[in-house]
């Protein structure tokens, strides 16, 4: 039972797979993110089940917590979030050598495609900032510490939250005709956020990167070249987009489960509208909220971080909870280590197509990216995978190293790691513990 773990913080995420049973359960992703981050040191390993995780630099203190900032006027500019509360953001104020360099972290929670949906979602704090933390503590790429995050320690840092369940893109159009709730202003929330942001220095930027997880980094990736455009021409400027890369692959029932979502998301957000128009012009929308086309279209310099075991992925596109009835799957979705050889066979075709989804994008000069393989979803917001002695590494390299060097350019990043289970490096989430009771 619940009540019988000895650890209070492994109730959320067992909590969290009670939700994963319902029809919508893909909204919900932002609580295994959540829970992720929570439950990381205690519950994940390098490489082997027993291995002993190093701890953190410098355990969370008050310094490390940033308040929250409420959107101004966001009544005034229709930025509402799905519930019509004022959006928000944690600012940190840059310093020395970083006083001109700002970077941005969208935060991810899944999206939603229904009106239930939503309107679950506008009890949570990702439907509404009445439910959001105050404090929030930053680490791995937001850090202030060097040893953390020696390329961006002292820059500006944003985090921008997430509350309306559309990657930032979502239009109006089909929101309920009384006026009320839910509200889809995804647009209107990233425009208004940016004038604010530019209003109180981002406009003056010397280097600049817009990042998100997850579905933030979905949102990175369809804003990055508007966010290009509105920074100073002489400025550095790129995108990264963390465990953002979402396939358009068939589940292991071969239906097109993701799809279908994604085209849920896009008719009652009204997603085209952000979408790039050439894309929607030569083919159905939904197709266009995939990265493997939007980056096609991106000509700001981006970087991507995904693991090839994305755990998220796994469980929700590749095998969802409808195409696995008789619980084949159960153990392996839970601990990669529980899959027998031919399951763990079609895991390396799934990261076989993330491989064939990138093929053109590793022609790309300008990009950069740092593919392991890891039974892990976001990996740049947390120390111990961002940058630590125990991050995983491709070729002695932490993320953290891999991205400075893109950034900075100070060398060609295509960092592509060998199939499971070669790295020992690694992070595994084990949600077996979880399943429990």
């Amino acid at each position: 039972m619940v009540g019988s773990m000895p650890n209070p913080r492994l109730r959320s995420l067992l909590w969290w797979r009670r939700w994963a049973k319902k029809d919508w359960a893909i909204a919900a992703v932002g609580f295994t993110v959540v829970a992720f981050a929570l439950t990381l040191l205690s519950n994940s390993w390098p490489d082997e089940p027993d291995s002993e995780i190093t701890r953190p630099f410098h355990p969370i203190t008050a310094s490390d917590l940033v308040e929250l900032t409420l959107l101004q006027n966001a009544k005034a500019r229709g930025a509402l979030c799905l519930d019509g509360s004022a959006p928000g953001y944690h600012f940190k104020k840059g310093f020395g050598s970083g006083a001109n360099n700002w970077l941005l972290h969208i935060e991810g929670g899944g999206w939603c495609n229904t009106m239930e949906s939503c309107s679950w979602r506008k009890g949570t704090s990702l439907g509404s900032s009445k439910y959001m933390d105050h404090k929030v503590p930053f680490s791995g790429i937001l850090s202030s510490h060097p040893s953390e995050n020696p390329e961006f320690f002292n820059w500006n840092k944003v985090k921008i939250r997430y509350c309306d369940g559309a990657s930032l893109a979502g239009h109006p159009e089909n929101e309920l005709k009384n006026g009320s709730a839910p509200f889809f202003r995804g647009q209107l929330i990233w425009e208004a956020v940016m004038d604010e942001l530019l209003s109180v220095g981002l406009s003056k930027a010397k280097q600049a990167l817009l990042s998100g997880c997850s579905a933030g980094g979905l949102a990175t990736l369809i804003h990055c070249d508007d966010f290009r455009r509105l920074l100073p021409t002489d400025a550095t400027v790129k995108c990264l987009a963390d465990a953002g890369f979402f396939l358009d692959e068939k589940d292991v029932l071969q239906h097109r489960t993701m799809r279908a979502f994604y085209h849920d998301v896009v008719i009652l957000q009204g997603l085209a509208k952000s979408l790039h128009q050439d894309c929607v012009t030569r083919m159905e929308p939904s197709k266009c909220l995939f990265p493997e086309e939007i980056i096609k279209n991106i000509n700001t310099p981006v970087f991507l971080v995904n693991p090839a075991y994305d755990f998220w992925q796994i469980q929700h596109i590749l095998i969802p909870e409808a195409s696995d009835p008789h619980g084949y799957w159960q153990k392996c979705k839970l601990n990669i280590y529980n899959c027998n050889p031919s399951q763990l066979e079609i895991l390396q075709g799934f990261r076989g197509s993330m491989l064939k989804a990138l093929n053109e994008f590793r022609k790309n000069k300008e990009g950069g990216m740092f593919i392991n393989s890891c039974f892990i979803h976001c990996q740049t917001w947390i120390t111990e995978t961002w940058h630590s002695p125990s991050s995983p590494q491709i070729n002695n390299k932490t993320i953290a190293e891999s991205v400075g060097n893109w950034y900075f350019s100070r060398s060609v990043v295509k960092q592509i790691d060998c199939p499971f289970p070669c790295n020992p490096t690694c992070y595994h989430m084990n949600f077996t513990v979880f399943s429990r009771g």
